[in-house]
C-alpha cells in the first residue's frame, strides 16, 4: 500500500459526506428538524478534499448523505466528474440499530435512487452511519443485498462506547450464503490478541501521524492486505462553528487536532497508494477470493 516499490498494495481512501451538525456526538444538541438552520460548511469542505485528491491523483469513494445530496446537487456532481465513486451514507444519519427492517429499506433505497439520479452512476456500496451495523441488526445485510448494494463498509471490529463488533472478521467477508454481498470492514491492528483502530476517524487526528503510517505499512507489508482510511469533511475544517454547551467527551473527540488535519491528510496521500472502494474491493480476483470465503452462520462473525 505504501506508493513504493513494485509490490505495494493500494489502500481504498474514503470520505463520509455529513457536515459538522450531523454527527453523532452532537445528536443530543441538534434536532434533524433543525438543521436546516444551520450553516452549511459541507460544500467548501468538500471541494478542499476534491483539490487535494486532484492534487495527488488520488480517487476515492464518498459515502453520502441523501440529505445532503438533496440540497447540494453541485457537490455529488463535483464528486462524479472527479472519477470518483459516488456511494451511500443513508439519507439522514440515523443507526441502523434504531430502525425496524422495513424503515431501513426505505432509507436505503430513498438514498440510492436520489444519488444515482444526481450523480448518474450506479450505487453500489453503502456505509451505515457511526458503523452501526452490529450483532443486533445482522438483517441489514439482506436488506442491502435486496435493494441493489454489492457491498457494505459498516462493521468496525473493535471494542467502542458507541459502535464497534470486535468479533467480527478484521478482513472482507460474506455476511449470507443467501447473496453475493460483501462487508468490507475498517482497518484494524491486531496486536496482543486485541484490534486497535487503524482506519482513521478521530483516532488519526489524536494520535501522531506516525503511529498510524506505522500501523497502516504494517498491514500492507505483513498481512499483504488492502486498509480502508476514512474521515468526514468537517474534520479539515478547523474554523467551523462550535457546540460550547456539548459535553467534554464530545467536544474532545469532535475538535482534537483539527487544526492538523489536512496537513496529515496530504502526508496520507503522498505515502501510500490509494484508489477507489469497488476498484480496491470489487475486482474480478477478489470477487472470486469472496465466493470461496465461507460465509457467516447466525451470529459467528468469525472469518
Amino acid at each position: 500500500m505504501t506508493r513504493h516499490g513494485t509490490d505495494a498494495i493500494t489502500g481504498a481512501m474514503t470520505v463520509d459526506v455529513e457536515d459538522y451538525f450531523q454527527v453523532a456526538a452532537f445528536a443530543d444538541k441538534v434536532q434533524r428538524h433543525e438543521w436546516d438552520s444551520y450553516p452549511c460548511r459541507v460544500e467548501r469542505n468538500v471541494d478542499r478534499i476534491l483539490g487535494i485528491f486532484a492534487d495527488n491523483d488520488v480517487k476515492a469513494t464518498f459515502f453520502t448523505l441523501g440529505w445532503i445530496a438533496e440540497r447540494y446537487p453541485g457537490v455529488v456532481r463535483r464528486i462524479v466528474d472527479g472519477g470518483h465513486e459516488l456511494a451511500s451514507h443513508g439519507y439522514d444519519h440515523v443507526k441502523i440499530h434504531t430502525q425496524s427492517p422495513a424503515d431501513f429499506r426505505l432509507d436505503i433505497r430513498k438514498t440510492k435512487a436520489i444519488l444515482e439520479d444526481i450523480g448518474g452512476q450506479p450505487i453500489r456500496g453503502y456505509r451505515a452511519a457511526s458503523f452501526s451495523i452490529d450483532s443486533r441488526c445482522l438483517w441489514a445485510f439482506d436488506v442491502l443485498a435486496e435493494e441493489g448494494y454489492a457491498y457494505s463498509s459498516s462493521v468496525y471490529p473493535i471494542k467502542h462506547d458507541h459502535y464497534g463488533m470486535p468479533e467480527a472478521s478484521r478482513f472482507t467477508f460474506r455476511p449470507s450464503d443467501r447473496h453475493d454481498l460483501v462487508e468490507v470492514p475498517i482497518t484494524t491492528l491486531n496486536l496482543f490478541n486485541r484490534n486497535l483502530p487503524s482506519g482513521g476517524g478521530g483516532y488519526f487526528r489524536l494520535l501522531p501521524y506516525g503511529v498510524s503510517r506505522w500501523a497502516l505499512r504494517r498491514i500492507s507489508q505483513q498481512e499483504r492486505r488492502p486498509a480502508i482510511f476514512y474521515f468526514h469533511p468537517w474534520e479539515v475544517d478547523p474554523d467551523q462553528p462550535r457546540f460550547e454547551d456539548a459535553s467534554f467527551r464530545s467536544r474532545f473527540r469532535h475538535y482534537i487536532n483539527l487544526s492538523l488535519m489536512e496537513k496529515r491528510l496530504r502526508s496520507l496521500v503522498k505515502d501510500f497508494r490509494w484508489d477507489r472502494m469497488d476498484r480496491v474491493f470489487l475486482s474480478n480476483e477478489l470477487d472470486q477470493e469472496c465466493r470461496e470465503i465461507p460465509a457467516i452462520v447466525s451470529k459467528s462473525i468469525a472469518s
